[in-house]
Parts: C-alpha cells; structure tokens; sequence
C-alpha cells in the first residue's frame, strides 16, 4: 500500500512537471533558437538522469555493448533530433494548450506503431479510443476557424508520430535495460548528434545552401546565447525539473505502479495543460478546445481501464494454469 501511495506521489509530480513543459518553453522560447534550445534541455536533462541510470544498470549488473549502444545512437536521433525539434517548433508556431493536448494522443500511436512493427495486438476498445480521440484532435483544429495554425498543428503531430516511433522502436532496449537507463543514453547520444548539426551549420557553404532555401532557422545556430536573470528561473525549470526530474518521475512511477498506471500522466496532462496555460499565460480556451479535451480525456480513460481489465484478466488465467 505504501509502494502504491509513493507511485501516485511520482504520478502527481510528473503531471504537473508535463503539463506546465510547453508554457515554460513559450515564456522563454523567444530569446533563443529553438534547435539551441532542445539541444541544451536534453543534453542538461540527461545529466539528472544519468545517476538513476547508472544505479539501474549496477542493480542489474549488465552492461552497455557495442550494438546496444549503436541503437541508443539510433533513439537518440529520432527522439532528441527529430521528434523534438518537431516539437519545440510547434510551440514556437501554435498555442501551448494546442501542443500540450495533441502531444498527450501519442499513446494512441504507440499503439498503431506497436502493431506495425511489434506485431502487438490491437484491442476493441483500441479502436474506440483512436476514433474518440482522432475526433477531439479535429474538434480541436476545428477545420472551419481560421484562427488555428495548421503549421503548428501539423508540427505537433509530427512531434507525437516521432516520438510514438521512438518509443516502439526502443522496446526491446526498454525491456533489457529500463526506461531510465534508454531515455538517459539516448538523450545524451541525441544532444552529442545535434550539436555536431548544428556545427555543421556554421560551415560557410551550408549556410549560405540553407539560406537560400528560406531555412534560418536552420542556418548558423548560436550555442550559449539569449540567456539572462529574466529567463534564467523558467530555463533552470525546464532544464533541471521538466526534461530531467520529469522523466526521473515518470519512470519511478512505473517502478511502483506499472506501465498503465503510470500512463495517467499523458490521460491527465490535456486536461491541465490548457488550465495553467490560462493561469500563467492568459491562453483563452475556446468551446471547441474543451470538447476536443473531454473526447480525448474519454478515449483514454476507457483505454487505460480496458487495459487494465484485460491485465488482470490474463493474471487470473495463469493463476489458474498454475
């Protein structure tokens, strides 16, 4: 009972550190370039990590092999390098509540990925809950407003499709090692990756390429620059307790719960998200956005509670094999 209550405690903490990432890089996004940005949180992050990481491969007494880390290089570009600059340049381009809520459906790909590449089986009530949320995105977007940026909603999904992708294709180094120990690796070897793009950048004929492709975002990207005693307190958040505490959190979670249970975090997070960005941004949130929110709240739920109806329903066959 104590080991559940702390798993909460850990789901309490990571929700409310999730929620309140894509506000925290909205206040600061504007002085810095957004590759800079991701790569400098990820590269931070990872070093909060790295003892939790280097704890549970002593407790397990294994070690990291030549291909093993060949496939953290692997993760490492599809999640620090694409999946979130994807993401950094959503909120950049649309409101934070937006990212916050869309981003929260990459369970749903997870599971269409799963099938795909793992071969996993795809429940009834999967579908159910693709439909329901599938239906809250296009609420969301509201086709007929022309209010909405398409961009940042197209960037948004890139970013969950990606980061859905990461996570299927880092199973089996999940199940070998731990979350802690793959999202640990993976985000130091993404942010040794992007730096070496972004150095490429300032090669004077690759500049002067991505220039003239209309890509400045891309081209000459600054390290260590926009920071100062304004910005340092929300940096030093997203740093140190979003990007590293946050997914040190999430992964104690599932140590003292399961994989379900700790998956609240992305059932709750549409839901909080758009509250403290109303809180702390003045974000409005419209009639739509909280009928997209209420059709995905309920297409998770009903995930969450059928999988955990079909867990403890296998745990009883066995029981009764045994």
């Amino acid at each position: 009972m104590v080991k559940l209550k702390k798993g909460y405690i850990y789901i309490a903490i990571t929700t409310l550190l999730f929620s309140s990432m894509e506000i925290a890089l909205k206040v600061v996004s504007s002085n810095f370039n957004p590759i800079q940005l991701t790569l400098e949180r990820f590269f931070i992050g990872s070093l909060v990590l790295l003892p939790f990481a280097i704890k549970s491969l002593k407790s397990k007494e294994i070690s990291i092999t030549k291909e093993d880390f060949k496939q953290f290089l692997f993760l490492g570009f599809m999640c620090v390098v694409v999946s979130m600059i994807f993401y950094q340049l959503a909120v950049i381009n649309t409101k934070a509540s937006v990212v916050g809520v869309i981003f929260s459906c990459n369970p749903v790909f997870i599971m269409i990925f799963a099938y795909i590449f793992l071969k996993e089986e795809i429940h009834k009530h999967n579908i159910i809950s693709l439909v329901l949320e599938t239906f809250g995105i296009i609420i969301i977007i509201n086709p007929l407003s022309s209010k909405i940026s398409f961009i940042g909603i197209l960037l948004t999904l890139m970013a969950a499709l990606t980061f859905a992708l990461y996570g299927v294709l880092g199973k089996k180094s999940t199940n070998k090692f731990g979350g802690e120990v793959v999202t640990c690796f993976s985000f130091i070897l993404g942010s040794i990756e992007m730096l070496i793009l972004i150095l490429i950048s300032h090669i004077s004929s690759v500049s002067k390429f991505l220039l003239s492709i209309n890509m400045d975002t891309f081209n000459c990207i600054p390290l260590f620059s926009g920071y100062n005693f304004e910005n340092i307190v929300p940096i030093l958040y997203v740093f140190i307790f979003v990007t590293g505490l946050g997914y040190a959190c999430y992964f104690k979670a599932m140590e003292e719960t399961s994989a379900n249970t700790a998956s609240l975090v992305f059932f709750f997070k549409p839901v909080l998200s758009p509250i403290l960005a109303f809180i702390f941004i003045n974000e409005f949130i419209p009639v739509n956005m909280i009928m997209g929110i209420l059709f995905i709240l309920i297409g998770s739920i009903y995930t969450i509670l059928c999988n955990i109806k079909l867990e403890n329903s296998n745990l009883s066959c066995i029981s009764n094999d045994n």
